[in-house]
């Protein structure tokens, strides 16, 4: 099995002037962080460093200059030393050095070594011990005890992989989603809104390079953010407030280089572990820094850090005009779907890269999808909007497009297509009223609106050598020729990239037919789903959706019409509502609307039998002494509900009233539509609140 190498800084207890200048490094075994195959062993290596004098003067300058800029960057991110909050740390040298800026950035330098057991106020690492080894566990105790050492409070979290183990070629990725999706999970717990990640200025130039052999345009070529929200898989509640909380995740340390997350360890006097597995060449991303380390004069270093700026700049440019486009020209429908005002959004006279990125943002919104839309599905949508007037229909990125009705094509409109890739799976969850406030997250709205004034500078004119292009290639001509990039660099890049392709294809050629098998199994109609009185569904990642039994209100909630025809009194009514459609034990199911819906709401309407209530049954009532038919009382009230929701239904284009939610019982017999008001029974209280997970525009991106 291959080993890891724990790398000591300079001893801390030591008094001698020599040990203070000179960086001792110890040695002692821990097993890698990423299993392997027989054929991915390597040899265990150990590190020393030798510092003289000279260099230990000029390290300690470094340290300054270190905190300086780490305490920019987190101003810029709207940050400041009272805000709660969370790291992700590994172990590794780069999140270590995250670790000694962030205690001394939060603590003003003082109280860093967490004496008498104190730890730093509103500050949490968070270490994930993915459980694909023996190994881990020792390990991950091993770096809270390091952290701890720092007067960092450390959790330790573990992977459940109730699907059995990642397979090995989708570890990593599989490995990364499980990580971030903890990372969110333990901050809400902790009502913690901040999130800082250690990724520093070599893994951006490694992305650009895996980017730019996978023809990303300039979007994808920016790289990670600065600063973005990433929103939870989970809706929580607080006071029945029903919410979606998002986490504000901050890379600091995307200035500095890995050379830089050495010094700032050393620096802290701070252990760190190195996994032998980055030099692996059977991993991508290993295979490019490897590359990169074989190009690493400062020339080229800088040159392409400077491509990458400006590819962010652009990015920054392209996502404030399209969030201008769509405050003048969308339209967000309560029912859930959105129309575009064509003859507002012109587009005909809107460049490529800002219609299609204007296009995704729409999409990804109304069907709440996680992948980007690219390729040929952006050059469909495209050309779709470019024809005007629109009078044609479209699927495409799992949502549907169409004219809306009335507008004679000057309008689209664009709904979530239910035979579209489904979303992640349900999450069903009880409402608390107790006045316990649980799992609500600060807000970070105030961050990021502290952090506004620090990015507004970015946008610039289009004439400020932004790299206004779709495709890779012609992203690096444009960098040439704005003299960013020499021609050495540009040759260097491009070699990079024909080799990282060749190497690409290759992979996609083993791809097995089960993982493409997989890829398309989600694809369907929507499944019904029990949902118990007092839980809440979020159905389809767009609508929070719950119902309740209110006998005691029944014979408010019954039209005026009903109440004065029944001549019945409130107990009647409760005495009523206990043996209908809708009783105490009942057990409903959610789905989305279906034809046969609203063809019954059409039946109902008229009064026409539907085989959907009970058989009839009398009581009497106390007050008149009079016979009640309950079957025809529910029949009443579900005509005249069904008429009101008839009138709703018709502001609603065909197309969008597929993807609404609608309760059934256990039978199939339907109970309610929420979003146009109708209820079987008076007694039967529904909601269903649109509130998608990631709103429009994406949330906040940072390209700083």
């Amino acid at each position: 099995m291959a080993r890891g190498s724990i790398v000591s800084a300079q001893s801390r207890t030591t008094s001698t002037l020599l040990s203070t200048l000179v960086a001792r490094l110890s040695l002692s075994s821990v097993k890698c962080r990423i299993p392997f195959t027989r054929s991915q062993y390597l040899p265990s290596i150990r590190l020393f460093c030798k510092c003289s004098h000279a260099h230990a003067v000029e390290y300690l300058t470094d340290m300054t200059k270190y905190r300086e800029a780490f305490s920019r960057r987190m101003a810029m991110a709207g940050l400041k030393p009272h805000h709660r909050i969370a790291l992700g740390v590994s172990g590794g040298p780069d999140s270590m050095a995250l670790c000694v800026l962030t205690a001394g950035w939060k603590t003003g330098g003082f109280n860093q070594n967490g004496e008498a057991g104190e730890f730093i106020d509103g500050l949490l690492a968070i270490t994930v011990d993915h459980g694909l080894r023996e190994e881990s566990k020792e390990e991950a105790n091993i770096v809270s005890h390091r952290v701890s050492d720092m007067g960092i409070r450390c959790e330790i979290v573990r992977c459940d992989w109730l699907d059995g183990r990642p397979k090995q070629g989708h570890l990593q990725e599989a490995a990364r989603d499980m990580r971030y999706r903890l990372f969110q999970k333990v901050c809400i717990q902790h009502q913690i809104g901040v999130l800082l990640i250690a990724h520093h200025a070599d893994d951006q130039a490694e992305l650009f390079i895996l980017r730019l052999s996978r023809n990303s345009g300039v979007l994808g070529l920016a790289g990670m953010a600065f600063s973005s929200q990433i929103f939870s898989s989970y809706a929580y509640s607080c006071h029945e407030d029903l919410k979606n909380h998002s986490i504000l995740l901050v890379r600091p340390l995307l200035d500095f280089s890995k050379d830089d997350m050495y010094k700032i360890c050393q620096g802290g006097n701070r252990d760190w572990v190195e996994d032998p597995t980055n030099r692996s060449p059977l991993f991508v991303r290993n295979r490019i820094r490897m590359s990169l380390g074989d190009l690493s004069s400062c020339s080229f270093k800088s040159e392409l850090q400077a491509v990458i700026s400006a590819c962010r700049r652009t990015r920054s440019y392209v996502e404030h005009v399209c969030s201008n486009l769509i405050n003048e020209a969308v339209t967000v429908m309560d029912q859930g779907y959105a129309v575009i005002d064509l003859e507002i959004l012109n587009p005909s006279k809107i460049e490529d890269i800002f219609l299609s990125k204007f296009l995704a943002l729409v999409l990804q919104f109304i069907c709440q999808r996680q992948r980007p839309v690219r390729g040929s599905t952006s050059k469909l949508l495209l050309h779709y909007i470019r024809t005007f007037p629109c009078k044609t229909s479209l699927t495409a990125a799992g949502c549907y497009l169409c004219p809306t009705p009335g507008s004679r094509g000057t309008k689209a409109l664009v709904c979530s297509s239910i035979d579209g890739p489904l979303p992640s799976k349900l999450e069903l969850f009880q409402i608390h009223s107790d006045g316990e406030q649980r799992h609500c997250v600060p807000d970070v709205e105030q961050i990021l609106e502290d952090a506004k004034s620090y990015s507004n500078h970015l946008i610039q004119d289009a004439s400020d050598k932004l790299l206004l292009s779709m495709i890779s290639d012609s992203v690096l001509t444009e960098a040439k020729r704005f003299n960013m990039l020499s021609e050495s660099t540009y040759k260097n890049i491009l070699l990079l990239q024909r080799e990282e392709i060749k190497r690409f294809k290759l992979d996609s050629e083993v791809t097995s037919d089960s993982q493409l098998m997989h890829a398309v199994e989600c694809v369907g109609t929507y499944p019904s789903i029990p949902l118990q009185p007092g839980q809440v569904c979020y159905f389809m990642n767009r609508f929070f959706v719950t119902w309740k039994l209110i006998k005691e209100n029944g014979s408010r909630a019954f039209p005026r019409e009903v109440h004065n025809d029944g001549g019945l009194g409130e107990d009647s009514w409760n005495e009523y509502c206990s043996s209908c459609l809708v009783g105490d034990e009942m057990v409903a199911e959610l789905r989305h609307m279906i034809e046969s819906d609203w063809l019954y709401l059409a039946k109902l309407s008229k009064g026409l039998s539907s085989g959907n209530l009970p058989l009839e049954r009398e009581f009497i009532d106390e007050k008149t002494g009079q016979k009640v038919e309950k079957t025809n009382l529910c029949a009443d009230y579900g005509r005249l509900s069904a008429k009101r929701a008839i009138l709703s239904l018709k502001s609603i284009p065909v197309a969008a009233r597929r993807s609404l939610p609608v309760l059934v019982s256990s039978h199939g017999q339907l109970l309610s539509i929420p979003s146009i008001n109708f209820n079987i029974c008076p007694c039967l209280m529904v909601s269903a609140v649109f509130k998608p997970k990631v709103p429009l525009g994406g949330g906040h991106r940072s390209f700083l």
